[in-house]
């Protein structure tokens, strides 16, 4: 599980990047974006608490709008590999799975759970994890996999 203080560092981080410095551009670099800032930054930590230690349905809620609102499109989230390394990916495997998809590839899988590709394959080969009937993995049986390793 990461750490509060990456999570909320890597939170605040994208919050700035994609929110509020487009934001103090427009506004021409007025007070009130630092204030938002401030604001951002004390949510932030409201947020980790809620997706590490809150009951399933807090975290799940908070982790949803937060990547409703980070990664904003027309087709389902679909992050690289690498983003599940990161702290904000590591606890939405944990909390949520894989909250677009049913089943996610073996590369995927791998970077959820932190091993390889070839580690989730020969899980599955081992019955330790199901493999999906698409193919690859339920995202479910990730989650839980994480969840029990807790």
């Amino acid at each position: 599980m990461p750490s509060r203080t990456a999570l909320i560092e890597q939170i605040v981080r994208l919050l700035d990047i994609r929110l509020l410095d487009p934001l103090e551009v427009l506004l021409e670099g007025d007070d009130a974006v630092e204030a938002l800032r401030r604001l951002v930054r004390h949510r932030a930590g409201q947020w980790a608490t809620q997706m590490l230690d809150g009951d399933d349905t807090t975290a799940v809620r908070a982790a949803v709008r937060l990547i409703a609102t980070l990664y904003p499109g027309d087709g389902p989230f679909d992050p690289p590999v690498d983003w599940w390394r990161t702290p904000l990916g590591g606890v939405v495997a944990r909390r949520v799975g894989h909250p677009a998809a049913e089943s996610v590839s073996y590369a995927t899988a791998g970077a959820m759970l932190g091993i390889t590709r070839q580690g989730v394959h020969d899980l599955v080969r081992r019955g330790r994890l199901p493999r999906h009937p698409d193919g690859g993995v339920p995202s479910a049986a990730v989650r839980d996999r994480l969840q029990s390793e807790s």
